[in-house]
């Protein structure tokens, strides 16, 4: 196999040639690591490739048996290797132990070869640090990958991979799909457990999953990764079927509510405009019921809700950097997130629960403004990837509170639904006038994956992206 016949297989196609033993898991990981030599020098998203990838041994069954699998550098851990965060204060760190979605990963075949880039903390929606750099989206290089699921965003639409461990706290698994050109779905609250170290991580706003190019491998991970597991704070509504099966299903008539104008004070850009019109027309087609909708909650209190809950995790900073024996300061954290963390440190009882109220309010209005849909069609940012650097946490100059209203505004389609726990998909489902992917969002009703399958399955039918490739291709 050459790495253009690698780089055309979905993670699902690489595992049936493992099976059938046509190819071998050892094989496929010098594929990704000849893969990761010709690209990532242009796109760093790959911060390690283990220097014994090919060692790494597993079952040849399973959904993705062999398959080359990249972790993100924060989240699920990985006992014996790194896990630094992008971040200066925890270069060097180790994990101890596997996470329950590591295990899962490695009991389905999964070989993990290496660690993505991640945002300092995985606080921005652009990849870039002072520790790692910048990481290149392979559609334009010029352009963010989007964060904090930059690398494995990269690295996937790069061909370095098929399928990358993401995480998503407030858009950071489909923000980087929509600007990359993948699939990237952010399952409901509980569906994924983040133990044993991180259930309910960041007070209920983050989830652990993937990004992908197809929705096959979609809907194998879902099956892989989903169910509870010792210490989950809640227990979700399980599937009737394995979600594989739902590829097969009818997907019905469906009440569709459609949002055409900004959540935010950033505009929805023409081009993007344009694409969820057609996505909207599409839906119609199929017999769906299109229904213009309004933003269901206030951009302010996702402002508040959704960067509160971020930031009030770096209140434990200044015990963990004595913890570490190092000190915070600007030699081992970044300007933004030092100003952050200052700004949480002062916060009062009063303002410390307002944002659980603000949580809880946002989830109330949500649930009251969208009950009659069963889904909502959004875009997944108003724009296409920006050039490098509008709101990295690496500024010096750029102060807390601009970084907060900025970085939400920008991704209110997003955050909106981490704060509800609804499950959400960005998709790849048109190109802007300069080439840059355009992703389209499906949000689900809480607990209801199976149908986003279905609807997912349904346009990437209609309007097929698989053969679409970046400029920055390890198959080209």
């Amino acid at each position: 196999m050459n790495l253009s016949e690698y780089c055309s297989h979905d993670a699902t196609g690489l595992a049936d040639l493992v099976k059938r033993r046509e190819i071998s898991a050892r094989e496929l990981t010098a594929l990704a690591r000849a893969a990761h030599e010709k690209v990532d020098p242009e796109i760093n998203a790959v911060v390690e490739f283990y220097a014994d990838a090919e060692d790494v041994s597993g079952p040849n069954e399973g959904a993705f048996a062999g398959v080359p699998f990249l972790r993100k550098d924060i989240g699920s851990k990985e006992a014996g290797r790194l896990q630094e965060c992008g971040s200066r204060l925890m270069k060097g760190n180790v994990a101890t132990f596997d996470s329950y979605y590591t295990t899962r990963a490695k009991a389905a075949g999964l070989r993990f070869v290496g660690r993505s880039a991640v945002p300092e903390f995985a606080f921005a929606g652009f990849t870039e640090t002072l520790l790692e750099g910048v990481t290149g989206n392979p559609w334009n290089l010029t352009r963010s990958a989007g964060g904090s699921s930059g690398g494995a965003a990269s690295a996937v639409a790069a061909g370095v991979v098929p399928i990358a461990h993401a995480s998503d706290g407030g858009g950071s698994i489909r923000i980087p799909a929509g600007w990359c050109g993948l699939v990237g779905l952010n399952p409901s609250r509980g569906r994924v457990s983040g133990g044993p170290g991180g259930q309910d991580s960041l007070f209920g706003l983050a989830r652990e999953f993937v990004v992908c190019r197809t929705v096959r491998d979609m809907a194998a991970a879902l099956d892989v990764f989903s169910g509870p597991e010792p210490g989950d704070p809640f227990i979700i509504r399980q599937p009737e079927r394995p979600y594989v099966e739902e590829l097969g299903r009818p997907t019905g008539k469906l009440r569709v509510g459609l949002a055409r104008t900004a959540w935010g004070r950033v505009p929805i850009a023409p081009d993007v405009l344009a694409v969820l019109d057609e996505t909207a027309a599409l839906l119609a087609e199929m017999g769906h019921e299109i229904e213009e909708i309004g933003a269901p909650a206030d951009p302010q209190d996702i402002m508040v809700g959704v960067m509160g809950g971020f930031n009030l995790g770096l209140a434990e900073m200044p015990d963990f950097a004595r913890l570490l024996g190092k000190p915070l300061d600007a030699t081992t954290v970044e300007p933004v997130i030092l100003k952050l963390m200052e700004q949480t440190l002062a916060m009062s009882p009063a303002a410390i629960v307002n944002v659980f109220e603000v949580l809880r309010k946002i989830r109330h209005d949500v649930a009251v403004a969208t009950q009659r849909f069963d889904i909502l069609l959004t875009p997944t940012t108003p724009v296409t990837a920006p050039e490098h650097g509008l709101f990295s946490t690496t500024r010096e100059d750029l102060t807390a509170e601009a970084f907060s209203e900025g970085d939400t505004t920008l991704f209110t389609f997003l955050g909106t639904f981490n704060a509800t726990g609804q499950p959400s998909v960005s998709l790849p489902l048109g190109l802007d006038r300069t080439g840059m992917p355009i992703g389209i969002q499906v949000v689900g009703c809480f607990a209801d994956e199976a149908t986003l399958v279905r609807v997912a399955r349904d346009l990437e039918v209609a309007r097929p992206w698989s053969a679409l490739r970046a400029p920055v291709h390890a198959g080209r």
